[in-house]
């Protein structure tokens, strides 16, 4: 093979890999954007009490099993021995990009087969009730988003990596100390569940999504934290005393000694 086949080579590959990052990356927006509809009920052809009328036993093992898959495919795409793995099939620098890519396939499943389970659990009738709910969860999604930006959207979706082509996102050892992380240690699943409980109409499917999806953020973290506690040790330790997990502190228990800086990969998958 001469030096102008293995550069040609190369750069197909080269291409072939930020393509598949692009595309792993659009299909994430697009599903996250039509996955906020079909959880508000409004805005999508098929919502979160929309679909096949089935009954309820049936409705609920149907919906465990796709909440099911997805908490699978979540977390064992996310531990480091399967990153490690991983990448004896595809390039370093696509691992993020394949895990982003079945992590939306596995939410767009979910809500292609979702089973609704129409029956009221509440309805807030009051017009000020049913706006102040829909500011809350507003402000849910504006945690999500903002949180990305803030630990590094293009990298925590894979898109930097592709470009640059440099190694997985855990590849960075480095710290930052991205604002919303200095008041819980997980701005991202707060926000998920902020915006999964305020809802003005809490139907029985939505109930049963919520307190399924609720329980997996409350076990998964813990995973995250037990990786990220063998990757930095002592530092993210520290953080962990200074920082709760969910709950802001009213006052700082850290005041007069700086605070630890934050893992760069600390706002990735479970």
């Amino acid at each position: 093979m001469t030096d102008q086949s293995a550069t040609t080579i190369s750069s197909a590959r080269r291409a072939a890999t930020v393509a598949f990052g692009l595309v792993a990356y659009a299909s994430f927006v697009a599903v996250f954007g039509y996955a906020l509809g079909f959880l508000a009920n409004t805005g999508v052809p098929k919502g979160i009490d929309d679909g096949l009328d089935t009954p309820a036993a049936t409705a609920v093992v149907i919906n465990c099993g796709l909440l099911g898959l997805f908490a699978v495919q979540h977390s064992v795409m996310a531990r480091p021995w399967f990153k490690r793995r991983l990448t004896r099939f595809v390039p370093p620098a696509a691992e993020r990009s394949t895990y982003v890519l079945a992590a939306s396939l596995a939410v767009a499943l979910l809500i292609w087969q979702w089973r609704p389970l129409p029956a009221a659990i509440w309805s807030f009738e009051a017009g000020w009730a049913v706006a102040a709910l829909w500011v809350v969860k507003a402000l849910g999604v504006v945690i999500i988003v903002g949180s990305t930006f803030a630990a590094g959207h293009l990298k925590m979706f894979g898109v930097q990596q592709v470009l640059t082509r440099s190694p997985g996102a855990r590849g960075s050892t480095g710290f930052r100390r991205p604002w919303l992380f200095w008041i819980v240690r997980h701005p991202i699943m707060v926000g998920f569940m902020i915006a999964f409980w305020a809802s003005p109409q809490m139907s029985a499917g939505r109930l049963l999504f919520n307190t399924l999806a609720t329980g997996y953020i409350l076990v998964a973290v813990r995973w995250q934290e037990r990786d990220l506690q063998a990757h930095f040790g002592a530092p993210y330790e520290e953080y962990m005393r200074d920082v709760p997990r969910f709950l802001p502190r009213l006052a700082r228990s850290t005041r007069g000694r700086p605070i630890s800086p934050l893992p760069a990969q600390i706002g990735e998958g479970q």
